[in-house]
């Protein structure tokens, strides 16, 4: 486990693996590395000869973080991602995956410094442009909820809701946000979209869509998008909890691919 400070919060990370290309992995929103683990979504595991950077994004898991609401936005959790690229792998092409918000913040990274990533992987990519709108005031009613009634409440509500049929076999896991910063958490995401579809056309990393159907919070439209607009992708949709089961196997494949094209 290492650590580093970044605009008033510690990002807690960690690297797996001594040599090789460096892949950095991130998670989605009120989860974290550990939380993705149990949930099946660290990609990374069947990579071989690659340098594996995993870390908490400010606010979650082991990492600390602010209550100022415009922190959590996918362009700041860019700047944060940017930072900790430039303190661990200074000057280097990465490797960037992540679901949900991990793919919103790589995204905006990808347009702030296109040279820094040698592909991406976007995971179940959340709502966006014109699905933006309900999503944001599900997080803010869930904001002013979990300032009402409880984190506990909250958790119970969740785990009423439907689950997409890819999750139909996941485990039960808690929130990674403390209730302290949970509110403030989820006004930041509701206050932030994707890049526009005409600068998300720019980005000519080579891509690699993993979705899932049946989640409104992650729709295929928006998956379906990202793969229409962005040159060099490719999409792949998990039916069921063996398409996701599958996605690890896909990502490797896929990195190898890129690295002995470049």
């Amino acid at each position: 486990m290492a650590s580093f400070q970044t605009r008033g919060a510690t990002l807690d990370y960690d690297v797996a693996g001594s040599a090789g290309p460096l892949v950095v992995q991130l998670h989605g929103l009120t989860s974290s590395r550990e939380r993705d683990g149990q949930l099946g979504l660290n990609l990374a595991r069947a990579l071989r000869d690659h340098r594996i950077l995993r870390y908490d994004a400010r606010g979650h898991g082991r990492s600390t973080g602010t209550l100022d609401e415009a922190d959590y936005s996918w362009p700041r959790l860019a700047d944060d991602l940017l930072a900790l690229l430039d303190h661990v792998a200074p000057g280097e092409q990465v490797h960037g995956v992540g679901p949900s918000m991990g793919t919103g913040t790589l995204l905006h990274a990808a347009v702030k410094d296109p040279d820094r990533f040698e592909s991406l992987t976007l995971v179940t990519p959340p709502t966006a442009w014109k699905s933006r709108g309900a999503q944001r005031e599900t997080y803010l009613a869930n904001a002013a909820m979990v300032e009402r009634e409880g984190i506990a409440a909250f958790e119970q509500r969740g785990s009423t809701a439907p689950s997409p049929p890819a999750l139909a076999d996941a485990p039960e896991t808690g929130i990674a946000v403390p209730e302290s910063l949970l509110p403030t958490v989820m006004r930041g995401a509701a206050a932030t979209d994707l890049p526009t579809k005409k600068t998300i056309a720019t980005i000519e990393a080579p891509t690699l869509v993993l979705a899932w159907s049946g989640d409104r919070s992650h729709p295929l439209t928006t998956a379906n998008k990202l793969h229409a607009r962005m040159p060099q992708s490719r999409i792949v949709v998990a039916r069921t909890p063996y398409g996701v089961m599958a996605w690890p196997g896909l990502f490797a494949e896929f990195i190898t691919t890129v690295d002995k094209a470049g």
